[in-house]
């Protein structure tokens, strides 16, 4: 299965005190798949794969796959710090069944461009399903530039990146370089149809996961040609969009599916519950969307 086009939920992991709550994670597939989303990626960051214990990272992946059962395709977040441990997830995951693996970049080692290469050729080289570069400089301390992403672009296996440094004039330069069959995601919310405008495929997304259904939209209308309507749902969501990463992410979002009765249960220390003030923010975001009382 190539990769998706349109827009893939980055779901959060439910969890309760025994750990993940597997019945939980069930339903919110079926509902997000009911709701035209077109991709599910499992254990990125808004999945806190970050806490997840290798066993239960897997036990998710494996979840995932039979659950979603082909409906679309099914992406695993597999990075690492340490290029061994990201290999040895994404041949785990690629046994498991998965469409594609979403590779973060290493954090806190800050590799240099030419660490970034040979990691994630070594990775590659290990599988063979698709592999989606992840640019989150905000979180990982390195940023991928372009001439990265294009050598890159040169393994039969590296088919996308996820652009999430919130720079647009990289994007666009990403967009400029990169071969018309690789794909372009929008890492940030509020920026998918500026980087749809520069040729992207869609947009990995937070907001998905309360609004599946507008998320899709934004991405379809788009590419039916009706790019005002795109345009204002784009800008219509931006204060929910805005107020969901009031905290970090996923603080706010599996608050806000708590709030609107998903019971997706606890967050996983070190993140923590919202400060009430950006709480009664949130709240306020999630009453004029119609999304709670």
């Amino acid at each position: 299965m190539t990769l998706f086009k349109g827009s893939g939920v980055a779901i959060v992991t439910p969890m309760n005190e025994n750990g993940v709550n597997f019945e939980k994670l069930g339903e919110l597939i079926d509902w997000q798949i009911e709701n035209l989303t077109d991709a599910i990626i499992v254990c990125g960051t808004t999945g806190e794969a970050s806490t997840l214990e290798d066993d239960e990272h897997k036990e998710v992946i494996k979840f995932a796959v039979n659950r979603v059962n082909k409906r679309v395709p099914l992406i695993a977040g597999t990075g690492s710090n340490s290029t061994n441990h990201a290999i040895m997830m994404s041949k785990e995951a690629e046994e498991l069944g998965v469409d594609g693996l979403l590779c973060v970049t290493p954090y806190y080692n800050k590799a240099t461009q030419n660490g970034l290469i040979k990691h994630y050729e070594a990775i590659a080289d290990a599988v063979n399903i698709p592999i989606i570069l992840y640019n989150v400089p905000s979180r990982t301390g390195v940023n991928i530039e372009p001439s990265t992403v294009l050598k890159l672009s040169q393994h039969k296996n590296i088919k996308a990146v996820k652009e999430a440094s919130g720079n647009i004039s990289q994007c666009a330069e990403v967009a400029r370089i990169i071969p018309n069959d690789f794909k372009l995601y929008s890492g940030n919310d509020d920026m998918i149809v500026p980087l749809l405008s520069l040729g992207g495929d869609g947009v990995i997304s937070v907001v998905a996961n309360i609004m599946p259904r507008e998320t899709h939209n934004i991405v379809s209308l788009f590419h039916e040609g009706q790019i005002e309507k795109s345009r204002e749902l784009q800008l219509k969501l931006k204060p929910l969009i805005d107020s969901l990463f009031i905290e970090v992410n996923p603080i706010p979002v599996k608050t806000a599916l708590n709030l609107m009765g998903k019971d997706v249960g606890i967050l996983r220390l070190p993140l923590c519950e919202m400060k009430e003030s950006n709480l009664e923010a949130l709240r306020k975001e999630l009453i004029k969307e119609n999304l709670i009382k």
